[in-house]
This record gives structure tokens, sequence and C-alpha cells, in this order.
């Protein structure tokens, strides 16, 4: 009797019976490989985002400036992925509350009595208001103008000559270090500082070079500005974080959960590995090196996008 079969597809899958001999046979549809393979491609671009996020951020090098060229080269961009770039800050900012966490739980604890906690919490939030007020009010210009490629890459060399210059005058006059520790800056030095980290609205000119290299320049010591750096971070991260997710609300759905979670646990775990190594590292080093790093790395953005070497996806 010659074999009569019967299929049909459900759930992406096909199920075949014959008679004589009844078999089962699951076979994922083209549509479903396709879809699963978009998907791994997406969560492993997240990944790799994330990454750039943890060990950029809190080098003077622009973790915003490496966010959208990263991007440009894997071409993950678009509104929602600007969405991305920010939310994933939430993982650097826990990789500094993490790391300082007994020191943050101290000033919490003491903000009832005692004044030195009183104080350092002060200074942060003067320090946080300058990048707050004008990030809320030019932050649709600056998303639209200067996440490219090319104004980024500008950036990274103006701010490597600028650390180069910072540098040389330090070593000029080691002398002009009056602040030692966090807990010496007056309200004035966390305001100046603030104003600093301001400029780090442009991409490409890094928050943590601007705050830090604001801070020597305003006479705090290279650890002092470091650290006092990490403490801006978190409302900063966490502003920025919330600010954007509630302001772009409209863009994302619960299939985004995935690739945002991706991106913001990677970011935390080489976000906390940069900052116990930039800890050890500014013990006996400067910044030299980033300042070049930073030069050339600019000079190879323009090079190749005038050129045409590199399609840098605006």
């Amino acid at each position: 009797m010659p074999l009569k079969w019967l299929s049909w597809a459900r759930d992406g899958y096909c199920l075949v019976v014959s008679f004589g001999r009844a078999f089962l046979r699951a076979s994922p549809s083209p549509i479903l490989t396709k879809n699963i393979s978009m998907d791994i491609v997406l969560l492993l671009k997240a990944l790799i985002m994330g990454l750039v996020e943890g060990f950029t951020e809190f080098l003077p090098i622009s973790s915003t400036g490496h966010l959208i060229l990263a991007g440009s080269l894997l071409n993950f961009t678009g509104d929602k992925v600007k969405v991305f770039e920010i939310a994933i800050q939430g993982g650097a900012m826990l990789a500094v509350i993490w790391e300082f966490r007994v020191r943050i739980a101290a000033v919490l604890s003491g903000l009832g009595s005692d004044p030195k906690a009183r104080k350092f919490a002060l200074n942060v939030v003067i320090g946080f208001a300058p990048a707050a007020i004008l990030g809320f009010l030019f932050n649709g210009y600056i998303k639209d103008v200067l996440f490219a490629p090319v104004p980024v890459a500008t950036a990274f060399i103006v701010g490597g000559f600028v650390i180069l210059w910072v540098e040389r005058r330090a070593k000029a006059n080691p002398v002009s270090v009056r602040i030692h520790s966090v807990d010496d800056m007056t309200t004035l030095d966390a305001l100046k500082v603030g104003c600093a980290q301001a400029f780090a609205l442009i991409p490409g000119t890094s928050r943590s070079g601007a705050t830090i290299i604001g801070g020597m320049m305003l006479g705090l010591s290279r650890k002092t500005a470091t650290e006092f750096s990490f403490f801006l971070a978190i409302p900063t991260l966490l502003g920025a974080t919330f600010y954007s997710l509630y302001k772009e609300r409209d863009l994302l759905t619960a299939a985004d959960l995935p690739m945002f979670t991706v991106g913001t646990v990677s970011a935390f775990v080489s976000a906390f590995l940069c900052i116990r190594w930039l800890l050890r590292y500014i013990s006996s080093h400067d910044f030299t090196i980033f300042a070049w790093y930073r030069i050339v790395f600019g000079l190879v953005v323009i090079a190749t996008a005038y050129t045409g070497t590199v399609t840098w996806a605006e």
C-alpha cells in the first residue's frame, strides 16, 4: 500500500506522521532560525557595548565616544540604541557603589549627626548640578548634532592635548596641589569641578577625564580628583539613566529587556575591574598615555571617515 503522509506546521515545528511507521521529527522553520540568529547577534552586540562602556567610563578617554564609534562599526545605531547607551551607564554606576559601599554607607548613616558626612554629600550634589542643568537644557541638541563619529573624534583630539598640557603643568609645578582628600574640598571646589564635568556633555570629551583633569587644574591631587570623579558618577549616571529611560519610554518594549540586561551586567563587571585597576594605576602613573591614545585614535577615525576607508554611521 502506498505511503500516505500528513504534515503540518505548528509553532515553527513540523510534525510528520507516516502510516506503517510513525515518527516525530522537529525541524526549526527558516523564519524561527533567522529570528534566533538575529537575537543572538543582538545580544552579542549588547555584550560588546556593555564591555566598552565599563572599560571606558572611568578612564579619561570618553565612554560615550567609544560607544558611538563601536555602535557605528557594529551597525548598532538608532534612537533606541542611544537610549541603550545611556541606560547601561547604570551598570557602571553600580560598580562604583559596590567598590565604595563602605564609604557610601558611612556617609548615609551619618547625614543626621556627622557634619563631615553632610559636607561630603552636599559637595557631591553641588558637583552634580551643573551637568544636570545643562544636560536638561541642551540634551536634544547634543543628541541631534554631536552624537556622530567625526565630532566625537575631534573632541578626542582636543581633549588629548588638554590632558598633555595639564600633566606638563603638574610636573612643572607640583607644589600647586592644595587638596589631598575629598573631605578637604569646599563647596566652591565641588562647584568648579562640577562645571568642569559639564564639558563632558560634548560626546568624546570624557566625563571622568573632565572631572579628573579639571580637578587637577583646580589644585586637587590626582588621587583626590579621581575619587571625587567616582562619587560624582553616582548621581550623574543614575540621573542620566532614569531620565533617558523615562523620556524615551515609548521607544521601548518588553522585548528589549534581554538586550538592556546583558549590556548593563557586562558594563557592571567590566567597570568594576576597571575601577580596581585605575586606583592602582594612578598611584604611580600619570594620564599621558591616555592623552596620546585619544589623539591617535581621533586622527584615525577622521582619516578613515574622509578617505572612505570606514563608513561611519551617523
